[in-house]
């Protein structure tokens, strides 16, 4: 049962986003993501604790960059997320029409392909970018998506958000039964999306290679193609001037030989490969702040890691 205080908080914070809702129409996209930012770089000096969260992670992931370098692209991240937040309150007013407008595409192809093979899809990306949005476009471009979710704990927000992920037509998939519903969806020839880079103290978590450290990350993406067949797609969102987006299908993810050992690990390494790849091409698009790597791995964690794809360049 939660306190009283904690559910006062929980219900302002949703009048307050309530109340950002109502102004949005009245303002440009181009003006949201700038005076989103603005906060951002504000939580920055605020928000202390996470602020060394990141630092401490880019010290590891780039350790050839000066220490100025790596505080300002710690500003630049969360003057990012803090855009985020907002423009995706303004991109949920939109009509589909303008929803439409406001992205262009890269690989749409690879879906058709996709889809056409009758195993349904897979789609993967992390905290990266525009993730909500993406999935929020995605659906009108080709077909609607189950999203794999955590519920928020605001129950007001959580409600708040699942009505705007569902908007376009796709739906929410939490975690109990979470792979029974995946499975029916594939087999349905439906596409399924994941978030593969938070770490998880679950049973179905296990250590691969993200920027040469060990991280505890889910198996069910490579667990389900591998059983279905279905082709794994990799997305990710770019931000464009005027606050436009750009939405990016790559290549679809090789599996691993058939009689490969430790499948399951190979392709989870291949996955998470690809979205290193991105977090080094756009570094401050990706959520530094969250403890990613834990220091409760098994001791034996670091010798059972691949190499990962890239050494320590800035691409």
């Amino acid at each position: 049962m939660k306190s009283v205080a904690t559910r006062s908080r929980y219900l302002l914070e949703w009048l307050l986003v309530r109340g950002l809702q109502g102004l949005a129409p009245c303002v440009s996209m181009s003006s949201v993501r700038a005076g989103g930012r603005a906060l951002g770089r504000l939580a920055y000096f605020v928000d202390r604790s996470r602020r060394q969260i990141a630092l401490e992670n880019l010290a590891h992931a780039f350790p050839a960059r000066s220490v100025q370098e790596r505080e300002a692209l710690t500003r630049s991240m969360f003057a990012h997320f803090g855009g985020l937040v907002f423009e995706l309150i303004k991109f949920g007013t939109y009509s589909r029409q303008q929803m439409l407008e406001a992205s262009d595409v890269e690989g749409a192809e690879r879906v058709r392909q996709a889809y056409a093979q009758g195993r349904g899809v897979l789609f993967f990306t992390g905290h990266f970018g525009y993730w909500e949005i993406f999935a929020l476009g995605h659906s009108l471009r080709s077909q609607p998506v189950s999203v794999l979710a955590r519920p928020l704990d605001n129950p007001y927000l959580h409600r708040m958000l699942e009505d705007l992920r569902t908007s376009t037509g796709n739906s929410v998939i939490y975690r109990q039964g979470a792979v029974r519903r995946m499975l029916r969806d594939l087999s349905a020839g439906r596409g399924v999306a994941v978030l593969i880079d938070q770490h998880l103290h679950s049973a179905d978590a296990l250590y691969v290679g993200f920027f040469r450290r060990p991280a505890a990350t889910t198996s069910a993406l490579a667990a389900l193609a591998l059983r279905t067949g279905a082709p794994v797609i990799p997305v990710f969102s770019l931000p464009l001037p005027n606050g436009r987006y750009r939405f990016i299908y790559e290549h679809p993810v090789d599996p691993p030989h058939v009689g490969t050992p430790d499948a399951v690990r190979e392709f989870t390494q291949r996955c998470t490969d690809v979205l290193e790849m991105y977090v080094r091409r756009y570094p401050d698009l990706w959520l530094w702040m969250h403890r990613r790597w834990r220091d409760d791995n098994p001791a034996d964690a670091a010798t059972q890691l691949p190499e990962s794809v890239e050494a320590e360049t800035d691409v």
